[in-house]
């Protein structure tokens, strides 16, 4: 089935249905925002997401919807997207805080292997 293509308003190319940008010139086609999920499971999500999504992966990490939910003009949405903010960011901190010890740890474990056997050794 054939759909007629729209206009750009921007650039004047043909763009189809449902597209939300212009393929051509990036410019916004639709402007209504659409409704985000502010229930109690979707908040479960994307909090539980903010937590164990650690700030660097989430840039690789479609899937993440703080974004939006920062940008929403529902205040509902925009706390929650403020507070998944807050969330991946300390989930970041703690991550490299974590990265950071386990670090420490092994090097001192390694300091004191090799000083070990270098006076066992007679050194």
């Amino acid at each position: 089935m054939y759909m007629e293509p729209n206009i750009c308003a921007v650039c004047h190319q043909p763009i189809l249905p449902g597209y939300y940008f212009c393929p051509n010139c990036g410019a916004k086609i639709n402007e209504k925002e659409t409704s985000l999920e502010t229930t109690i499971g979707a908040q479960i999500k994307i909090y539980a997401l903010s937590i164990i999504l650690p700030m660097v992966l989430f840039l690789f990490y479609s899937k993440w919807h703080g974004i939006k939910y920062y940008k929403s003009t529902d205040p509902k949405a925009h706390r929650m997207g403020q507070i998944a903010w807050i969330l991946i960011i300390l989930s970041t901190i703690v991550t490299i805080w974590l990265a950071y010890i386990s670090y420490v740890g092994m090097t001192q474990a390694i300091e004191s292997s090799i000083n070990s056997s270098m006076t066992s050794d007679g050194f």
